[in-house]
C-alpha cells in the first residue's frame, strides 16, 4: 500500500510540475512551453537517464526556458505497460517502453526486434534515426492511441553466457536450459539457436544459474555485469543474436502543439541525444568488458554464420505481412 501511495503521490506531482509554465495544446493551440514529464525505468546512473537528463538541460537552454524536461527515474511513474496508457491519455508526456511494449500495441514493430535485423548498433542508429525506412511506423500508433514514436535508445548486442564451457557453434547449446523474457520471439530464437528456452523472471536470474536450475542466459554485457552473473556464468559467446531498443514515447498532441521553432530545436536537441546515448552506452558496454574479464569472464567468438542460418527461420515466421518483409528488406539494405 505504500508503494501505490508513494506512486500515486509521484503522478500527482508529475502533473501538476507542467500546468505553471504551459497553454493547453488539446484545442490544437501552439504552446508557449511546458516542462515535459518523462517516466524511465532505469536508475539514476544508467545510460538512459544520464542522456535524458542532459537532453532537458539543453532544450531548456536552446529554448530559453521555455521547454524543459524532467525525468522521473525508477518506473517511479508506473510499469511500462501502465505509463504507455498514461502517455496515450496525456497524463504523462513522454516515456522510454521496451520494443515487446510497442509489440503489444502493433506487431509491426516486432520487426525491429526479431534476431538478426540489425548487424550491429551502428546500424540499428542509423535506420531508427532515418523517418524514410522508419517514418510511417513511428507514426502509425498516432490517430489510435495518440502516441508518436520519436526514436530510440539502444541496448545493445545481446549474446550467451553460461556456466560451463564456451559455446562456439549452435550444436554447443543442445540440451542446456537458457534464460529467456517471456516473449514468444524469445523462445523461438534460442530453441532455434539449438537451446532449451526457460522463461523465467529476470531477478530469478542469478539464483537459477548458481543452482543449476539454468544453464545459461543471453543478456548485453552491461547487465551481466551489473547483475553480477558474472560471478556464476563465466562464460560469454559473442553471438550477438540481437541488437536490442528501448523507444522514446511521446503524446502526439503535446508534440504536434509546439510551434514550429520549438519543434525543429526539440527534434535537433533529441536526435543529438539519441547520439549521446549511443557513445554513452558503447563506454559503458567496454568498461563492462574490462571488468568482467579482470573478474575472470571467458570471451569468444562464434561460427556467425552457423548462428545466422539456424534463427532464419524465426525471422521468416514472425515477417507476417507485406510491409513487415518490404520493412525488414529496408533495414537490411541500410547496412550494405
Amino acid at each position: 500500500m505504500k508503494v501505490r501511495f508513494l506512486r500515486l503521490c509521484a503522478i500527482g506531482l508529475a502533473l501538476i510540475l507542467p500546468l505553471s509554465a504551459c497553454t493547453s495544446g488539446v484545442s490544437g493551440k501552439a504552446e508557449t512551453g511546458k516542462t515535459l514529464v518523462l517516466s524511465l525505468n532505469q536508475s539514476e546512473d544508467h545510460p538512459s537517464y544520464i542522456a535524458l537528463a542532459d537532453f532537458g538541460e539543453r532544450l531548456k537552454a536552446a529554448t530559453d526556458g521555455r521547454w524543459d524536461v524532467k525525468v522521473y527515474p525508477n518506473e517511479t511513474l508506473g510499469a511500462q505497460q501502465e505509463v504507455i496508457q498514461l502517455v496515450s491519455d496525456g497524463s504523462v508526456d513522454m516515456a522510454v517502453a521496451s520494443g515487446t511494449q510497442l509489440e503489444n500495441l502493433s506487431p509491426h514493430f516486432g520487426v525491429l526486434n526479431l534476431p538478426t535485423t540489425f548487424k550491429s548498433i551502428d546500424h540499428q542508429m542509423k535506420v531508427i534515426r532515418d523517418p524514410s525506412i522508419v517514418g510511417e511506423l513511428f507514426t502509425s500508433l498516432e490517430d489510435s492511441k495518440h502516441l508518436t514514436v520519436l526514436g530510440g535508445l539502444t541496448q545493445g548486442d545481446r549474446n550467451l553466457y553460461t556456466v560451463t564451457g564456451p559455446i562456439k557453434e549452435p550444436a554447443d547449446l543442445h540440451g542446456l536450459k537458457i534464460r529467456v523474457q517471456e516473449s514468444d520471439v524469445h523462445i523461438d530464437m534460442i530453441n532455434a539457436m539449438g537451446g532449451s528456452a526457460t522463461p523465467m523472471s529476470y531477478g530469478e536470474v542469478y539464483t537459477a544459474l548458481q543452482s543449476g536450475v539454468l544453464d545459461g542466459a543471453e543478456n548485453n554485457e552491461i547487465s551481466y555485469m551489473t547483475q553480477h552473473h558474472n560471478e556464476v556464468a563465466k562464460y560469454v559467446a559473442r553471438t550477438r543474436h540481437l541488437v536490442g531498443l528501448d523507444y522514446m514515447l511521446i503524446n502526439s498532441e503535446t508534440y504536434n502543439s509546439m510551434t514550429p521553432e520549438d519543434r525543429k530545436i526539440f527534434d535537433a536537441e533529441w536526435d543529438e541525444t539519441m547520439k549521446m546515448h549511443t557513445q554513452l552506452w558503447k563506454q559503458e558496454t567496454a568498461q563492462a568488458i574490462d571488468e568482467a574479464k579482470a573478474t575472470g569472464t571467458k570471451f569468444n567468438d562464434v561460427d556467425e554464420a552457423a548462428f545466422t542460418k539456424a534463427l532464419a527461420p524465426v525471422v521468416k515466421k514472425y515477417l507476417k505481412s507485406p510491409a513487415d518483409h518490404e520493412l525488414y528488406e529496408a533495414i537490411q539494405e541500410a547496412n550494405q
